[in-house]
């Protein structure tokens, strides 16, 4: 007995000296808890996914827009980041985020929304209704990405896999996956489906409130318990750090959390591992320089300009219709449209 205690003191001594040689590296609890939260797979079923798939005789392997070796554990499990399927609201006097929280900003057939990234950050999907029409709006932390779609009698959520560092979803009427920066199906009975998309904006509150005063905000009484009023990343949003291997990073030529708006087109063609249609970025701290800048986009000419009441890129038809779009770190963009 006595040599069995002594060698679970020695365990327990070298797992200690482990984390705490981990945690001098991570620099801080909270980029510790972001550099190795991949480790809680191995607390959960990770091939849930992919099993919910196969239930429907679908063999993922033939139903697979990607290579699957590079759909990553993210560590939770399906579902294991919370959706807000039922969101509730605030309004401007009754908030409990400060003026200068970072929001989504949506507004459909003049009902506007804006979903703080205090909330955001802990559940990344959000099934709402907006202006009659329902749609989903997702988040992703890793990468910045805002992809907001119409859902129509769907709901959507968090599957817990990664591909190239960013977001998968999930359709919970038959377990399609989708890649967030994509809108797209990737595996599944839907694969290669393009999501419809909708315009969503990415500002600080008050700027949105200037704009839609009458504007509702998701509400932190989420039916969870979160601290929605602390960033959960660390530094992860303005250092270097990425936790997952992201491909086509030689193609990077600014430091890779530069922000970023993109827009992308598909052309229906269905390359293996690649995106096949048009897309082109503009960087935030060009764009806040120059105002504005027309590009070849699909065919034609389109506008990106930079709006300084919402401090953000704004992209668009000559004739001023808004063109869906999306903000990202500058690695996602190689990652996911760079060239092979």
């Amino acid at each position: 007995m006595k040599k069995l205690a002594q060698i679970i003191l020695s365990s327990a001594l070298f797992v200690g000296f482990g984390l705490s040689a981990m945690l001098a590296k991570a620099d801080s609890l909270d980029n510790f808890k972001v550099r190795y939260f991949h480790l809680t797979q191995y607390l959960n079923n990770q091939n849930q996914e992919l099993e919910d798939i196969q239930a429907q005789n679908l063999n993922p392997q033939k139903y697979s827009r990607i290579n699957l070796t590079q759909l990553l554990n993210g560590g939770p499990p399906k579902d294991g980041i919370p959706s807000i399927d039922n969101p509730k609201f605030d309004t401007a006097q009754t908030t409990a985020f400060p003026s200068n929280e970072t929001v989504i900003g949506v507004e459909i057939n003049g009902e506007a929304i804006a979903y703080p990234f205090g909330i955001m950050n802990w559940h990344e999907i959000v099934n709402d209704t907006v202006g009659g029409v329902n749609i989903t709006v997702s988040y992703c932390p890793l990468c910045d990405t805002i992809v907001t779609f119409e859902r129509g009698r769907k709901t959507y959520g968090v599957s817990g896999k990664l591909y190239q560092s960013c977001l998968v979803m999930y359709d919970r009427a038959n377990d399609t996956l989708y890649s967030q920066p994509w809108a797209m199906g990737i595996i599944g009975q839907d694969v290669n489906r393009n999501l419809k998309r909708i315009p969503a904006i990415k500002t600080t509150l008050s700027a949105w409130l200037a704009a839609h005063p009458n504007s509702k905000i998701i509400s932190t009484d989420t039916g969870h318990k979160r601290d929605y009023f602390n960033y959960p990343y660390g530094s992860y949003y303005t250092d270097k750090m990425l936790i997952f291997p992201v491909r086509n990073q030689r193609q990077l030529k600014e430091h890779p959390k530069s922000i970023v708006t993109y827009v992308w087109e598909s052309d229906g063609k269905t390359p293996q591992n690649y995106f096949s249609g048009s897309s082109v970025q503009f960087l935030h701290s060009e764009m806040k320089e120059i105002g504005e800048k027309v590009v070849e986009f699909n065919g034609r000419k389109i506008r990106g300009k930079w709006d300084g009441e919402m401090e953000t890129v704004v992209v668009e038809e000559l004739d001023g219709t808004i063109v869906p779009s999306s903000t990202a770190f500058a690695f996602v963009y190689p990652a996911f449209f760079g060239e092979k």
